[in-house]
């Protein structure tokens, strides 16, 4: 009996290892891509007629 939870506890923590990755790349993905949109908004407002061209 003792056995068998040894083996189920040892699975468990390798499928928690793999949420754990899959979080983090999520968290790293996250940032990146809110860290771009900051880059963006910030050259839009110091520059905003080189990005935003108004057609008369």
């Amino acid at each position: 009996m003792k056995f068998l939870t040894l083996i189920g506890m040892t699975c468990m923590a390798f499928l928690l290892q793999g949420c754990t990755v899959l979080a983090i790349a999520d968290l790293a993905a996250s940032t990146v891509v809110y860290g771009v949109k900051t880059v963006v908004n910030v050259v839009d407002a110091v520059t905003p007629d080189i990005i935003n061209k108004k057609e008369d």
